[in-house]
């Protein structure tokens, strides 16, 4: 009996798996099944974003630029983007805080109003946050009325004109980015300035920053500044561990960032 290679293989997986199912059943075993589990390139656009904390310095003109431009009243305490302050002390403690969303930087090393002597700090570093634009977004799961969606390119919207300011979609944020617009009231959050992004315009935070530390682009697109700094760097993304998958990759992410 002359059989292909392909029926070998299936025959091995039938003697494998110890019981009898159905050859169709092994279809999904085909190579391009396989090959779907470790997300290979794909034609599909998808927007990412790239943050090096090794280059921020706290200045906070970021969080200025996302306000002005969003429309977020300034002297409010929420914000689409935000930086937070790390510092750990050679007793173990960690102390975070993030004054204003640090849209006034952070000009005294008074972390939690603590006047710490500098000769107590192991580290400390400034890590910028927003909406992390996630491949399997919890909020989109909980909104009951579809107000939250995600676009054909990855990007987590908010339609104001569907949402009803029930706060799932916020409580449901393990990243913390969602918030109620003051004059709205309605779930907002970071949207990558899609209405810039999508002009072939930068966001206003990267514009805003003069050191460098966040970048877009497409994470598929092999031209592009996030797909060569993601596929040649070491990066993570924050708190892995809820299996939303975030498109927002860090470089230099210590393991005290929660």
């Amino acid at each position: 009996m002359n059989l292909s290679r392909r029926e070998l293989l299936k025959m091995g997986l039938l003697a494998v798996c110890g019981t009898v199912i159905p050859l169709s059943a092994l279809e999904v075993f085909k190579p391009e099944a396989a090959a779907s589990l470790i997300r290979p390139y794909s034609e599909k656009k998808r927007w990412a974003f790239v943050v090096d904390t090794t280059k921020c310095v706290g200045c906070g003109m970021c969080v200025k630029a996302c306000k002005l431009e969003n429309e977020i009243p300034f002297d409010t305490d929420v914000q689409r983007t935000w930086v937070e302050r790390y510092i750990q002390l050679k007793n173990g403690e960690v102390i975070i805080d993030s004054p204003h969303g640090a849209r006034y930087g952070f000009t005294k090393n008074d972390p939690q109003g603590k006047d710490i002597d500098e000769a107590e700090i192991a580290k400390g570093l400034f890590v910028p946050k927003l909406c992390n634009h996630c491949e399997k977004p919890s909020c989109v799961q909980v909104c009951p009325v579809g107000a939250t969606y995600k676009t054909d390119d990855g990007v987590v919207l908010v339609d104001r004109k569907w949402c009803i300011g029930c706060g799932y979609c916020i409580t449901n944020c393990p990243y913390f980015a969602r918030f109620f617009h003051p004059i709205t009231n309605t779930a907002d959050k970071c949207t990558f300035c899609y209405h810039r992004i999508t002009k072939g315009m930068n966001t206003a935070c990267s514009d805003a920053c003069a050191f460098g530390v966040r970048k877009i682009g497409m994470l598929n697109d092999p031209a592009s500044e996030v797909f060569k700094i993601i596929n040649t760097s070491r990066v993570m993304v924050l708190k892995p561990e809820y299996g939303n998958e975030p498109h927002v990759f860090y470089i230099g992410l210590d393991d005290i960032v929660r």
